[in-house]
């Protein structure tokens, strides 16, 4: 019995090893390697610095700012960044660089024309269609002929039916 339990405590440990291992290292997530703090001269530059790094989106990772990302491709932007706000690139400046370079999708918040506009109008667009869509079936069902009265066999029959229901009760 002792000798099951020490197996199965072997098997467990190898087991859990076995699948923390990759996560423990960091396999599968790509880092950028550290980099040494970033130094402006004037504080202008550091917080101009600071909004456009939050503003622009890491190509690799998709969903996080290029503050938050640990991939190269993020650490080298950062960089690029840093190096063009030194040599004293507007706001702007740096926004059309990278927008040339990676396409719209390096913003967080694409700007509004005519390759945008489905991405701006859709979801409002669906939802108003949807509506419409609904709206129309009420009242399409609404409208339906429906006749309220009953036919003259109809009534006779139904009369008759409760005629015998009610002679089934009184006995």
């Amino acid at each position: 019995m002792n000798a099951m339990r020490s197996r199965l405590a072997v098997a467990l440990t190898l087991g859990g090893i076995l699948l923390a291992g990759p996560a423990a290292v960091g396999a599968n997530t790509p880092t950028a390697p550290a980099s040494a703090p970033i130094e402006f001269e004037t504080e202008a530059q550091a917080q101009r610095y600071q909004v456009l790094v939050r503003e622009l989106r890491c190509t690799v990772c998709q969903h996080q700012n290029l503050i938050e990302s640990n991939a190269p491709l993020a650490a080298d932007l950062r960089r690029q960044i840093s190096l063009m706000v030194r040599d004293g690139a507007e706001k702007e400046e740096v926004i059309d660089y990278m927008v040339s370079r990676y396409g719209d999708f390096v913003r967080f918040q694409p700007p509004m024309n005519a390759s945008t506009y489905l991405l701006w109008f859709g979801p409002g667009l669906l939802l108003a269609g949807g509506f419409s869509a609904l709206g129309i079936a009420l009242w399409r069902r609404r409208r339906q002929v429906r006749p309220d009265a009953l036919s003259p066999e109809e009534e006779a029959r139904l009369q008759k039916l409760l005629n015998r229901t009610k002679d089934k009760e009184k006995q």
